[in-house]
């Protein structure tokens, strides 16, 4: 289970799952390599680069790219997949989920990564699921999120 400002690449197939609501996670993938990574980014951007997190997409991002092309991906064969980016009025009075998305499809569109999915925005949160060595991955929508929703889950579901 992925928390937030979390970046996982797995040295072997994984089953990544992950919770979003404004929140966005970038979903990366190598078809040379076979391998796939996910982060998972809280807000746009990060503009000091004395404290650096991947609670920000800027940062998640570019870090995430950097360890796959250190794994030995190459930026001609990765695909991107993107999810979150909800707005939530009832919780919310600014859309970040769109700002993190902007965000995610410049840092993307920058390096030349090609996005081929996206469920992005709307009102709902959503759980995802992602299978590192084949790149499908599982949406599930929901209108509450609960904290039993999270990994370790509790008896409650």
């Amino acid at each position: 289970m992925l928390k937030p400002g979390y970046i996982f690449l797995p040295h072997h197939p994984t089953m990544i799952s992950t919770v979003l609501g404004s929140s966005i996670s970038v979903c990366l993938y190598d078809r040379k390599t076979g391998r796939g990574g996910m982060n998972h980014f809280l807000f746009p951007r990060r503009e000091k680069p004395q404290r650096p997190t991947a609670k920000y997409g800027n940062v998640a991002v570019a870090a995430l790219v950097r360890m796959m092309i250190n794994s030995g991906a190459t930026v001609k064969t990765m695909e991107a997949q993107i999810f979150g980016g909800a707005f939530l009025p009832r919780v919310m009075s600014r859309d970040i989920g769109r700002t993190n998305l902007e965000t995610a499809r410049t840092m993307l569109g920058n390096r030349g990564i090609k996005i081929v999915s996206e469920d992005i925005g709307g009102e709902l949160g959503r759980k995802i699921v992602f299978n590192t060595s084949s790149f499908e991955i599982a949406v599930l929508r929901a209108e509450r999120l609960r904290s039993s929703d999270w990994y370790p889950y509790e008896q409650t579901r």
